[in-house]
């Protein structure tokens, strides 16, 4: 396992494998950025040539190394590239970059612009992230390289090590992003072994092993299955999981410490397995679907980290998880579900099956009375269409989605606002013979009817929706701390939200 350490020491003397400085693209050509200047005068006139030489630019995702000689303490020089400025954003992006660039070095030191505590926590969130590695179902040497690659020693290198407020936020740092690394554990496991009885046993092992022990924080949980979610009525998550051989489950957390001045409830959409249903997707489309839950990983990893950190503040959080799978038991197209709190929903797409459960899930959260409610889903392929495979729409209440944004800039993550046109009222509306349709075959706006759709069960509550279906699940190559596969995205939008609100009272 990584030791992280937080160090004030000159790059150009401190005595370990490797050691990583960031390069600027400046107006004259590349830069050493803040943390180099030792390296700088170690090198001498010799830097700018070697640079030259070695076709360094500085740009964005850019990893060069260099033997050093004796040049300096290291015997080598990594180069990152932080593009054409440097802000927490492009300095997490660089350390991700670095995580994936020191080979098999036992021992690492970063010397990464890490001149205030924001810069610190990038550094460390950064690192941390950009080397993880997904090796659970790997055998023989391939499992072996993947866990023997991680350095045994990282450090950090900051000329504010010394400060509380860094020394803060560099513990903080590995707090989430070890939440965000466990999300994207989950998101990477094959959905034949994280069905919905095996995810919610999974989320109650988690919550047992971080509350044991004096001094842990105190999560209470509590899980539905079949039988008592048909108690409830909870119809939607029970009309979903209907075509399965793996039934349903609703996980609920609550952290409650004293003192909490403010009330959050998560919701996270956990369909462990997406289909389609009877409305079948095409087969190149289901081989990501593992990833369906991936709104679910990431608000249970929230509440964990917002706990283990102590906020004062209490979190509500409401995980309906279900395998949409396709069989004579399924629910059918035309077919008529009542919501948990009796509104009826008429199916027209059973490949739209994210805002049922969602939707018994949010009714249950309004009935804790939180002061604001944010639910996180993989719900549309439309927001993918709009903003990307990188970019998360928000939307919901004006003051909820602004806030959620500067936390989501403040975490390093792309989100963007959307908006919840009048006109989506009627749309979903639309059905003859229940209170609401699920879905209709307009090809324009499907994100922003399936956010109109989840208002109807938020109870007029302060109300944020984050779309994630773009950013949740990286199908093609690494980049800056952004691993293949899971991504952990939201986790840390989340967590910064939290700050805010406790900061807010």
């Amino acid at each position: 396992m990584t030791t992280y350490t937080l160090r004030s020491a000159s790059p150009a003397k401190t005595k370990c494998d490797a050691v990583v400085i960031g390069v600027v693209q400046g107006a004259k050509g590349p830069e050493l950025a803040d943390g180099g200047a030792d390296v700088a005068k170690a090198y001498g006139r010799k830097l700018r040539p070697l640079l030259a030489t070695l076709g360094v630019t500085g740009k964005a995702g850019e990893a060069v190394k260099v033997p050093t000689a004796g040049a300096l303490g290291s015997p080598l020089l990594v180069l990152v590239g932080l593009g054409k400025k440097v802000d927490p954003t492009t300095v997490r992006r660089a350390a991700g970059v670095a995580g994936r660039s020191v080979g098999n070095a036992a021992s690492v030191a970063l010397a990464l612009p890490a001149g205030s505590p924001e810069l610190v926590r990038a550094v460390t969130e950064g690192h941390l992230l950009g080397g993880y590695t997904f090796t659970a179902y790997k055998s023989g040497p391939a499992k072996k390289d993947g866990k023997d690659s991680a350095p045994g020693e990282v450090v950090v290198l900051s000329e504010v090590a010394r400060r509380k407020e860094a020394v803060a936020a560099f513990e903080e740092a590995q707090v989430v992003a070890r939440a965000v690394a466990v999300t994207r554990d989950w998101v990477n496991t094959p959905p034949g072994d994280l069905t919905p009885p095996a995810f919610a046993d999974t989320v109650a092992a988690a919550t047992k092993e971080l509350t044991r022990g004096r001094g842990a924080p105190k999560i209470a949980i509590k899980v539905y299955d079949e039988q008592t979610l048909a108690e409830l009525g909870c119809g939607g998550i029970l009309g979903v999981g209907a075509g399965s051989s793996a039934a349903p489950r609703l996980v609920e957390l609550s952290y409650s410490p004293r003192g909490a001045k403010h009330h959050l409830a998560l919701v996270g959409k956990g369909i462990t397995f997406d289909s389609g249903g009877l409305t079948i997707k095409p087969a190149q489309s289901m081989g990501e679907m593992k990833s369906d839950m991936a709104g679910a990983a990431a608000v249970v990893q929230a509440t964990y980290a917002i706990a283990t950190l102590g906020l004062p503040l209490k979190v509500s959080t409401f995980v309906p998880m279900a395998e949409n799978m396709l069989s004579g038991s399924a629910i059918r197209p035309g077919d008529v579900l009542t919501q948990y709190g009796g509104t009826t929903v008429e199916i027209q797409n059973t490949d739209a099956e994210g805002r049922l459960i969602l939707a018994d899930a949010l009714v249950r959260a309004t009935e804790q009375r939180p002061d604001v409610l944010v639910d996180v889903a993989t719900l549309t392929g439309h927001m993918v269409v709009a903003l990307g495979d990188r970019v998360a729409g928000v939307m919901g209440s004006p003051d909820v989605v602004d806030d959620v944004l500067a936390a989501a800039a403040t975490a390093g993550e792309e989100m963007w606002p959307m908006p919840i046109p009048e006109a989506m009222n009627e749309r979903i509306r639309s059905s003859k013979v229940a209170d609401l349709s699920q879905h209709d075959w307009i090809r324009w706006g499907g994100g922003l009817y399936a956010a109109a759709f989840l208002r109807e069960f938020t109870g007029g509550l302060p109300w944020a929706h984050l779309d994630i279906a773009g950013p949740s699940f990286n199908s093609g190559g690494p980049w800056g701390h952004v691993t293949s596969g899971g991504t952990g995205v939201a986790v840390g939008t989340l967590v910064d939200y939290a700050r805010a609100l406790v900061a807010a009272r």
